[in-house]
């Protein structure tokens, strides 16, 4: 018989040897009576482990008063076997066929009588045990009954001012504390302790409890040395960490493959553009979340039929652009990845991440973003606003995203309220200054490539960009109008015939493999995209005449195709245009790499980017009024806002004209919008400074504002930061716009924003 206790559970275990009885009978009697000790005990005893003997007994009891009451019921049934036993032998004693037999059994087994012997002393045994565990009980009561008394105090809710939400984190915790497993992960139990222990040291709602030992919380992990990031040329360990198994990855890393010398010169004229300059190495996971099983990954069975293959483009130069600028990668294209990756708690994702996150920076998509925000728990909070990009392939979050802002005034986006700095959201395209331009490359040709093409171009042929039917639906008079000067070609995907929505006259190949859908838009003269001929949220139509509407590319035309003769003249003065082949900086390969470059050493959003808001008292005015007295202009013996990028310097702010967007304002002067610089222009000094007549002056959540109302002379400031816009305009507000210069070229920077 044994007796332990760990982890303040009474463990009793009771082996029985295997007795030699008188004779045949008692033998059977007494292995009943074993089974009558074992079944007794019913399902308080638990199952015996692959170790112990067939007569081991092991039984485990949680509680005081259970484990006393097993041990006695032990002892009654070993004493009434000893008694039966006893009764037997006498039995046996008084017939003589029995004596035979015992004395038969005499001859092989030890007496009967040692049988008697070893029960009464394990039953004896057993009554000891019982005494002892009712001690040892007695005093663990005593004694827990102190230490629960001596904590009680310590485990309520404080009231602590640093810490408003504890009280009312601790009542939820009470409720819903096994709402997801990842509590009781974290030692929650159901107790007030565990919930403030939690509370505190897991999550950070509560204060650290004196009497816990603070040292591991203190312990914060040490920053690791900073290394400098290194121009790589050889891609190969890029695509083994992309993977494969997925039409996508495959088709991602034929492009990357393909691309592999254009990207390494690339690398080698950027590193002698910055020359010394020291960049940091991140650590970057990028998570490409519609790829993932979870969400469905409904691009991989079409990529290699020519399906939409412009988020893989993307994707496929994003990662080469990370990777050759020198920095960490870890690419995830599933949910389990991405949760080992993270070091996500098991759970239903309530819980913050077990560890601090390992990465600088993270790249995802709307997919990702959703799936990070369910199992990263309150982490999400904690690191989104900081590290989180999202690249947004078609430009389609506005900057006016703020939920409270949304549902008031009714502006909804695509794709949910994320309540991040638009400057986040990282576009295929340059919409609009709000979001950062992420972009892409196109393959770069040499002079004799550029003349083949120039010499194969038809005059009067155009590639309609769009290839899920439904994208031509509502375009029948654009492209009737079209049709009367060029040939129309398209790529649209069908199953077994013609869609309805494609008119006749288009001469649809269906979908192409990439080289030879590149072949096509290089023989013809103009590609129009149905898909993207709406205007922008926030964007404006120009009207008019046809225009060059940035200082981008020599060769845009942007026009109305609902008004007729707005859109023939455009087509008009493109049949007349000799076009060459021309590729902008921005799509090159050193373009992107430089781009990405100074966005992962200068954007920093958890740095504040500027004043407070409105309501705080404002600092001394770093503006001077230009000489001509039409702008504002940073004062050259003011400091420069720290941790400002683009560097404040470059910032001149104009009043624009009334129903005048700020993109249109500054591009009227041949400069950027700056949403960034919008807080330092947010106070009633700028518009004193532009002598403006501002009668009154108030803050309210608004994208158009800072602006200032001609018919009340009222000046309006904004309250939301995240509602910064250079989109936007109306014919009530004259807008007060910041702009800065921009690099030839590169017009996502700044001329010193390297």
């Amino acid at each position: 018989v044994s007796l332990s206790a760990p982890d303040g559970k009474i463990m009793a275990e009771v082996s029985v040897a295997s007795p030699a009885p008188p004779g045949l009978f008692v033998l059977g009697i007494g292995f009943f009576s074993l089974c009558f000790l074992m079944t007794s005990l019913g399902g308080q005893l638990s199952a015996r482990r692959p170790g112990d003997s067939p007569f081991t007994i092991r039984t485990e009891v949680l509680g005081g008063p259970e484990s006393r009451g097993v041990l006695r019921k032990m002892s009654e049934v070993l004493e009434l076997m000893a008694k039966r036993m006893d009764a037997l032998a006498r039995l046996e004693n008084g017939s003589e066929p029995h004596r035979a037999a015992g004395r038969l059994a005499a001859d092989r087994f030890p007496p009967g009588a040692g049988l008697m012997e070893r029960i009464q002393a394990i039953a004896q045994n057993v009554s000891d045990i019982a005494t002892k565990v009712d001690q040892i009980l007695r005093h663990s009561l005593v004694l827990h009954s102190k230490v629960s008394e001596g904590r009680r105090d310590q485990c309520e809710a404080p009231s602590d001012p640093k810490f408003p939400d504890c009280s009312g984190k601790v009542e939820w915790m009470r409720a819903r504390w096994t709402s997801d497993p990842c509590y009781a992960f974290f030692g929650v139990d159901g107790t007030e302790c565990s919930f403030l222990i939690y509370l505190s040291e897991v999550e950070w709602f509560c204060p650290p409890l004196p009497w816990r030992n603070q040292t591991t919380a203190q312990m914060a992990p040490k920053p690791l040395p900073k290394v400098q990031a290194v121009f790589r040329s050889n891609l190969s360990h890029l695509l083994e960490l992309m993977g494969s198994g997925k039409e996508s990855l495959i088709f991602m890393k034929k492009r990357t493959k393909r691309l592999t010398a254009q990207w390494a010169l690339a690398a080698q004229r950027l590193a002698r553009k910055l020359g010394s300059v020291w960049r940091d190495q991140k650590q970057i996971l990028v998570h490409i979340g519609f790829l993932t099983e979870e969400s469905g990954d409904v691009f991989s069975p079409r990529v290699l039929k020519g399906g939409p293959l412009g988020e893989m483009v993307q994707w496929a130069d994003i990662l080469a652009t990370l990777y050759v600028l020198g920095h960490g990668l870890r690419i995830t294209v599933s949910l389990k990845e991405l949760q080992s990756n993270l070091g996500v708690p098991p759970g239903r994702g309530n819980c913050p991440l077990t560890m601090p996150l390992p990465f600088d920076l993270i790249y995802t998509d709307y997919h990702g973003l959703q799936q990070m925000k369910q199992h990263m728990g309150l982490s999400f909070k904690k690191y989104r606003r900081c590290r989180i990009r999202v690249i947004d392939t078609f430009g389609t979050e506005p900057a006016y995203n703020h939920e409270e802002y949304a549902t008031l005034h009714g502006y909804r986006t695509n794709w949910g309220y994320w309540n991040l700095n638009p400057k986040q959201f990282m576009t295929m395209f340059p919409h609009t200054p709000d979001n950062s331009f992420m972009g892409f490359v196109s393959e770069e040709l040499n002079e004799t490539e550029k003349q083949l093409i120039k010499g194969s171009k038809a005059s009067n042929m155009a590639v309609v960009y769009g290839k899920e039917a439904s994208i031509w639906k509502g375009k029948e008079k654009f492209l009737g109008i079209l049709n009367k000067y060029m040939e129309i070609h398209g790529t649209v995907y069908y199953e077994s015939q013609r869609p309805p929505e494609v008119p006749a006259f288009v001469k649809n190949h269906g979908l192409l493999p990439q080289p030879e859908f590149q072949q096509l838009l290089r023989k013809a003269k103009v590609s129009p995209a149905p898909s993207l001929s709406s205007p922008q949220p926030g964007a404006r139509r120009r009207g008019g005449r046809p225009t060059c509407p940035t200082p981008r590319h020599p060769h845009v035309w942007t026009v109305d195709y609902n008004n007729s003769e707005e859109f023939e003249a455009a087509i008009k003065a493109i049949m007349r245009t000799q076009v060459d082949p021309y590729l902008p900086y921005e799509y090159t390969c050193e373009g992107m790499l430089q781009r990405i470059h100074a966005y992962i050493q200068h954007q920093d959003f958890c740095a504040a980017s500027g004043p407070a808001p409105a309501a705080a008292p404002a600092p001394p005015s770093p503006f001077v009024l230009a000489p001509n007295a039409t702008h504002l202009e940073w004062a050259q013996n003011a400091s420069s806002a720290p941790g400002a990028w683009p560097p404040t310097h470059s910032l001149r702010a104009w009043l624009a004209a009334a129903g005048r967007a700020c993109t249109d304002a500054c591009l009227d002067h041949g400069l950027i919008c700056e949403p960034s610089f919008f807080p330092f222009l947010n106070s009633q000094d700028a518009f004193q400074k532009l002598q403006v007549p501002c009668d009154s002056t108030e803050s309210e959540m608004n994208h158009l504002y800072p602006a200032f109302a001609q018919p009340g002379r009222e000046c309006f400031l904004q309250k939301e930061p995240l509602l910064f816009s250079c989109a936007g305009s109306s014919t009530k507000y004259h807008r007060l716009c910041p702009c800065r210069d921009f690099r030839k070229g590169q017009v996502a920077l700044c001329r010193d924003c390297l």
